[in-house]
């Protein structure tokens, strides 16, 4: 089955502000992340820290997503178009966020908050890493409603045909019945891609978060979940950049394959063997329920 992508990636307008399906995303990656942590703090899974201190953690959370993606996809991915069009850097609803960037300005915030919660580090990643895989997944699905980030050509009768985005289907010049007649007489079959957008849901959402938050249902040893988040998430996002289209200010890397997806990913695939194999011999944090807080 082909499906043609005619989705307008603004939900809705209130007056002069035109609300994006990118900003909804976001705010459901956060939401989600806020009632499923906040679940595990009342449990007592992040012991001494109430509501509050948890909201300020998500707060920072918040901050290190969005300043370390957007500073991320600049750095790692177009920073001569930043350079020449500075105001480009706050057109943020346009897509241009790196999962990198934003994993690092994670990292960075949540070290600050365990340092001034007198926390181990790991032990607040070991329980910020089964909140992330629900915004993943929702950001990947914003990235489908953008028609961006596409996979290459599929060569079959299935796949995804992006007008608006792919120039060799806008290049054709056609108005929107001549493409839906054209559509529907199979002419644009060849221009199907892999909808890598709903594969990197698939994977680094929903079967990442199923992964974790199963296997983070009960205290583990430090390092182990966080090891777990980045050996899959390696995994999953190495696999698709096979057929996904490199950044097309970039291209690839080297081989004809590498892209520069895959060259990031792979720290996190060697960093996440290492951290479980430390979590053999660390300790584990136990919960500190209300009741025990009290006496």
């Amino acid at each position: 089955m082909i499906y043609l992508h005619q989705i307008d990636p603004i939900a809705f307008s209130l007056g002069p502000l035109k609300v994006h399906w990118y900003g909804i995303a976001y705010a459901l990656a956060f939401a989600a992340a806020w009632f499923l942590g906040r679940s595990r703090v009342r449990a007592g899974r992040l012991p001494g820290v109430d509501d509050n201190g948890y909201g300020d953690l998500m707060f920072y959370c918040m901050l290190g997503v969005v300043l370390g993606g957007r500073i991320g996809y600049i750095l790692f991915y177009d920073l001569p178009t930043y350079l020449a069009h500075p105001l480009q850097v706050f057109k943020v609803w346009e897509g241009g966020m790196s999962f990198h960037g934003g994993l690092l300005g994670v990292l960075l915030a949540s070290w600050w908050w365990a340092r001034r919660h007198k926390l181990h580090f790991f032990d607040v990643m070991d329980f910020v890493a089964p909140l992330v895989p629900a915004g993943l997944g929702f950001g990947r699905l914003a990235n489908f409603v953008n028609g961006e980030l596409w996979g290459k050509y599929t060569g079959t009768n299935w796949g995804v045909i992006f007008p608006t985005t792919d120039p060799n289907v806008s290049g054709l010049g056609l108005n929107a019945t001549q493409l839906q007649a054209q559509y529907a007489a199979g002419m644009l079959d060849r221009f199907a891609r892999h909808p890598t957008q709903l594969y990197e849901a698939l994977l680094e959402g929903l079967v990442l978060f199923c992964v974790l938050w199963w296997y983070s249902r009960k205290p583990r040893p430090r390092y182990a979940v966080s090891g777990l988040f980045a050996l899959l998430y390696g995994v999953f996002r190495f696999a698709v950049e096979f057929v996904r289209v490199p950044d097309q200010q970039l291209q690839y890397l080297a081989g004809g394959w590498l892209t520069m997806g895959q060259l990031l990913s792979l720290p996190l695939v060697v960093v996440g063997l290492y951290w479980l194999w430390l979590s053999r011999r660390s300790p584990t944090l136990q919960p500190v329920v209300a009741a025990e807080k009290q006496a």
